[in-house]
C-alpha cells in the first residue's frame, strides 16, 4: 500500500499563489458541495471509483472534504485499485481551511 501524501492548507494555498498545475476534487455530497466548497471537480465518494477515469493522472490531484477522512479513503482505495501516484489529502479538509481563514 502506499504512503498517503497530505497537503496542508498553507501549502495549497501556496500552489495556488504560485499557479502551480493540479487538480481538485470534492468528495463530499451534493448538499455540503453546495452549501460550501473551494472549487474543483465534484464527484461524490460512492461514485469516485467508477469514474476514476475522469481524474487526471499527468499532475497532483488534491482530494478534499470536510475533514479529510473522507478523502483518504478514496485516495488509499484509488491506490490500490488504479495504483495512483498523484494524490495528495487536503490535511484538516474544508474545515481547516475555514478555521485557518485562507483565501480558498
Amino acid at each position: 500500500m502506499s504512503k498517503l501524501q497530505d497537503i496542508s492548507p498553507y501549502e495549497l494555498m501556496a500552489w495556488m499563489q504560485a499557479q502551480r498545475p493540479f487538480a481538485l476534487l470534492d468528495v463530499r455530497e451534493e448538499d455540503e458541495r453546495q452549501h460550501d466548497h473551494i472549487g474543483g471537480e465534484w464527484i461524490p465518494m460512492d461514485e469516485v471509483l467508477k469514474r476514476q477515469q475522469e481524474l487526471p493522472a499527468d499532475k497532483p490531484l488534491v482530494v478534499y472534504c470536510r475533514r479529510g477522512v473522507r478523502s483518504a479513503i478514496i485516495i488509499q482505495r484509488l491506490q490500490e485499485k488504479y495504483g495512483m501516484h498523484n494524490l495528495y489529502n487536503l490535511s484538516g479538509g474544508l474545515t481547516a481551511v475555514r478555521q485557518l481563514g485562507l483565501p480558498l
